[in-house]
């Protein structure tokens, strides 16, 4: 006699699609349980200095993948996969794609957020116009820099022929992943839905944060045509149906509401119910903090696992006066300074790989508190706590340090998949599913576990006060003269100022993100 399956209620499913990999994670939308998921790392391709680029085939595949995996697991664990009632998308923000509308194939790889090719044209744009950076900085909240989707795109559309023919005839589509991922999760050219949300739109530079619309003056500004844009959503509502019925397990999932999406940062912000001002959460927006792991294990070999940094750094207990700027690809928030290099500094015969290691975790806390301190002086609300999500809070080291640096206390919650849960929720609550409250008292299975500062005030400050000082020592490594690969290198300082709008979006409005009550 067959077992009977488990009943848990309406279950909702959430694809957390990331930099170095995806995931696709399985929630109950009455206590925010997490019953499954699977995870599938990604390459990153560097073809020439400061490329970066990934497979947009590749992260599509790692979707299909995860999903069928976690489906998997699901009947193994005696659930019903016809309980789950909607899908949310979180996702990598900037990232820009092209694809061919009739066919499906990507016109190029997917350019990473990361990814420093377009120096130049910054620099070329920045003397288009006069004081061009305040015209783009007043509808948008961001700088003219490397960083978003604009520039990006404004380099392909110039520099791939097979891009700019397919535009001329009317065959391309340009979205973030986001829009490729819920273009082709529901039914791609039989039919795809070719939309993006307001938090992954606002991370364009072609986004107008006043009239929450593509912005005509910017498009003319960056030369895009704008037949190529996705059409704007809010975050939470039902964008179309999944049609995924080539895969065996994942089948069952086709017909489910693709209902949520949020960028990454935004769907913790709501996974971590930060909807008043003066709340704030960190994934570990610093740019590059997982990357400075990675290359500590795959580049240095100092690790084996990215989890022995925890072990390295409790045996030291200090940097013993090392400090280590992880700036690979320039200084971003709130610098803005694509000539900073990485660099190590106040080595001594004396210093081990247990220091280093150490240091690497001071780093991701001191730039978390640059970015704060910026935040406080913009909005005027000092923090009380700081709420932490994202794989790294399982590091305690980490965790203490953060505390330690911040002078206030940190709190994690017990299951740190918030980036995840963040964009199940808006699924689960999109209007025509409404599977899931938003309310506090509801999410029962999250407590918190809290770190307290233990280190006295002036030391903070010390700490904080050096490594200021090897951030300067960390600027002006790149200039203008040609790499190696014979690419220029051709550099735009961006003051500070941006910041107001960004961050207040990011980390302290949960309000802006539209479609959630």
């Amino acid at each position: 006699m067959a077992a009977v399956k488990a009943n848990l209620g309406p279950l909702v499913g959430a694809v957390d699609q990331g930099t170095s990999s995806t995931r696709f994670l399985v929630f109950n939308s009455k206590t925010a349980e997490l019953l499954s998921h699977h995870q599938v790392e990604l390459e990153q391709k560097f073809p020439k200095e400061g490329w970066v680029e990934q497979d947009p085939k590749e992260i599509l595949q790692s979707v299909y993948e995860c999903i069928e995996r976690t489906c998997e697991k699901l009947t193994e664990l005696n659930i019903d996969i016809s309980s789950i009632k909607a899908i949310g998308v979180s996702n990598q923000r900037e990232t820009t794609i092209i694809w061919d509308k009739y066919t499906g194939e990507p016109l190029y790889n997917a350019v990473v957020w990361l990814d420093l090719r377009t120096q130049a044209t910054v620099e070329t744009l920045s003397k288009r116009i006069p004081g061009n950076n305040n015209f783009v900085k007043s509808k948008t909240g961001l700088p003219l820099s490397t960083y978003f989707s604009a520039v990006k795109l404004h380099w392909i559309l110039g520099n791939v022929r097979k891009v700019k023919k397919a535009v001329e005839e009317e065959r391309a589509l340009f979205g973030t992943v986001d829009s490729w991922l819920i273009w082709s999760l529901t039914g791609g050219p039989n039919g795809g839905v070719h939309c993006t949300d307001v938090t992954n739109a606002s991370r364009t530079m072609l986004f107008n944060i006043h009239s929450l619309e593509w912005d005509v003056e910017l498009c003319e500004f960056f030369e895009i045509p704008m037949t190529i844009l996705p059409n704007i959503r809010s975050s939470s509502e039902i964008y179309g149906l999944m049609k995924i019925s080539h895969s065996l397990k994942a089948g069952a999932l086709e017909g489910v509401p693709l209902s949520g999406c949020l960028g990454d940062q935004s769907a913790a912000l709501v996974g971590q119910m930060c909807f008043q001002d003066g709340q704030a959460k960190n994934t570990g927006s610093v740019a590059i903090a997982g990357a400075v792991i990675r290359w500590l294990r795959d580049n240095l070999g100092i690790l084996k696992t990215s989890e022995e940094i925890e072990k390295l750094a409790k045996e030291a207990g200090t940097s013993y006066g090392c400090y280590f700027v992880p700036a690979f690809s320039g200084l971003y928030a709130p610098y803005w300074e694509p000539s900073a290099r990485g660099i190590i500094c106040g080595l001594t015969q004396f210093t081990s790989k247990q220091h280093i290691a150490f240091a690497a975790l001071e780093a991701v806390c001191f730039q978390t508190k640059e970015i704060l301190d910026a935040m406080n002086k913009d909005c005027g609300i000092p923090l009380t706590h700081l709420q932490v999500d994202g794989g790294m809070t399982n590091n305690k080291i980490l965790m203490q340090l953060q505390a330690d640096i911040l002078y206030i206390p940190v709190v994690k919650p017990s299951m740190p998949e918030t980036t995840a849960l963040g964009a199940a929720m808006a699924a689960g609550s999109a209007e025509g599913v409404g599977v899931w409250s938003l309310e506090p008292e509801d999410l029962s299975a999250v407590t918190m576990e809290r770190f307290e500062p233990q280190i006295n005030p002036e030391e903070s400050e010390i700490r904080f006060a050096i490594w200021k000082k090897a951030v300067q020592k960390s600027m002006g490594w790149a200039t203008g003269q040609s790499s190696p690969n014979g690419d220029p290198n051709i550099f735009c300082s961006v003051p500070l100022g941006f910041f107001i709008v960004s961050s207040m979006v990011m980390l302290i409005g949960a309000r802006y993100i539209s479609g959630i009550p």
